[in-house]
């Protein structure tokens, strides 16, 4: 069975997640055996999520993570030792054959997700596809984005739900989107941290990291979501990236647990 087919038939689903961006190797594999353990313990099949780079920061001089070489090395070696998948972000088709020598998962960023040449790059790499639904696409507009990929090649992809643009510096999700997203028959996603953020507050996003939990489990009351997708931290203040919406590493479990709880009881109605 391939990644993408265990993905597809995960139960009750599965679980990407990681630090916003790739940081010092003793963080990146505390969080690692942390989020192994969770997955172990609860029967989620996990897939490990960090940015090599993040370029489309809210200040210039916000830190953008190690760059490809640096980021991608630390990224394989957490793969070699824990043997998990690994999803990370590209932002430029050139980036794009040097991701999918590690990563098994390659992101289109939400602010990318009408690129037509990156899907396109992406989707001839070999590599499943997971594409953010841009804050200013309607849920619809994602599986025309996600039909760019398919025509290019590949059915292996993931559609992925992280709030709309309401007003200035705020972000809702409409769950009716998980349902509209389902009707392609691809994979959805709920990311829940990134839904919760305040976009460009200021010289960095904002967030409201306390609301993950009751938006997990309501995702999961939907019956559409396959996975969810939370970025987390041994302590989110000191992040270098997104420090304001990651939910603290040892939030997970209770996070988790509730959501499996939800999502069974609908299997059984």
């Amino acid at each position: 069975m391939t990644l993408f087919e265990k993905l597809k038939e995960a139960k009750p689903f599965f679980l990407i997640a990681g630090p916003c961006v790739v940081e010092d190797l003793d963080t990146m594999r505390h969080t690692a055996q942390t989020l192994v353990n969770l997955s172990d313990e609860l029967g989620l099949p996990l897939v490990f999520k960090s940015s090599y780079r993040k370029a489309n920061r809210t200040s210039g001089d916000s830190p953008e993570g190690p760059g490809l070489e640096q980021g991608l090395t630390i990224l394989q070696k957490l793969k070699q030792d824990f043997g998990f998948p690994i999803l990370t972000d590209v932002h430029e088709c050139v980036d794009v054959p040097i991701a999918a020598e590690v990563c098994d998962i390659l992101q289109i960023p939400a602010f990318l997700s009408r690129q037509t040449a990156l899907i396109e790059a992406v989707a001839s790499s070999g590599r499943i596809v997971n594409i953010k639904k841009g804050q200013f696409m309607a849920p619809e507009d994602i599986i025309s984005a996600a039909s760019k990929a398919q025509n290019a090649g590949t059915d292996e992809v993931l559609l992925t739900e992280r709030g709309s643009s309401f007003g200035y510096h705020n972000l809702v999700v409409d769950f009716r989107g998980f349902a509209i997203m389902a009707q392609s028959q691809l994979p959805v996603v709920y990311d829940v941290t990134h839904s919760l953020q305040r976009p460009s507050l200021g010289k960095a996003s904002g967030g409201t990291p306390q609301y993950a939990a009751m938006m997990a489990r309501a995702a999961m009351a939907t019956g559409m979501v396959k996975g969810l997708f939370i970025e987390t931290h041994p302590q989110p203040s000191k992040a270098l990236s997104d420090a304001a919406s990651m939910l603290p590493l040892d939030e997970m479990r209770g996070l988790l647990t509730d959501a499996i709880r939800v999502r069974m009881a609908l299997d059984e109605t």
